[in-house]
């Protein structure tokens, strides 16, 4: 429950920070695979989910602690649906920057940049 207002904090500072965004976020809690190297140089792969998402960049929770400026990958899971053709199977990967973190609890919220902003 503490992690849970600490959190919610956070995320209001950010709000009140919204005038420097470039592009409107969505309060929205997409599953995300992280690939990257952490703050201890271990590479490393984990489920994530966004808290909030640009077209932009994107606001993580992750357990452990990155590199400011550490360059990841992330991957939206994607079930196969059919082989029709309609349905994309998967989307590209997203190349993103770390430009902030702060940890709360056993978790560390993570702002990122895409490399490429999203179409």
């Amino acid at each position: 429950m503490v992690m849970e207002k600490n959190v919610a904090r956070e995320r209001a500072i950010e709000i009140g920070n919204a005038d420097r965004r470039h592009a409107s976020r969505l309060h929205l809690q997409v599953p995300m695979f992280v690939r990257g190297t952490d703050a201890y140089g271990e590479d490393f792969i984990e489920l994530a989910k966004t808290l909030d998402i640009s077209a932009t960049g994107a606001y993580l929770t992750l357990p452990r602690a990155l590199l400011k400026q550490g360059m990841l990958t992330l991957t939206v899971p994607t079930p196969s649906v059919s082989n029709s053709g309609l349905v994309p199977a998967s989307m590209p990967p997203i190349s993103a920057r770390v430009i902030r973190q702060k940890e709360v609890g056993d978790i560390h919220l993570i702002g990122v940049q895409f490399v490429r902003p999203l179409d």
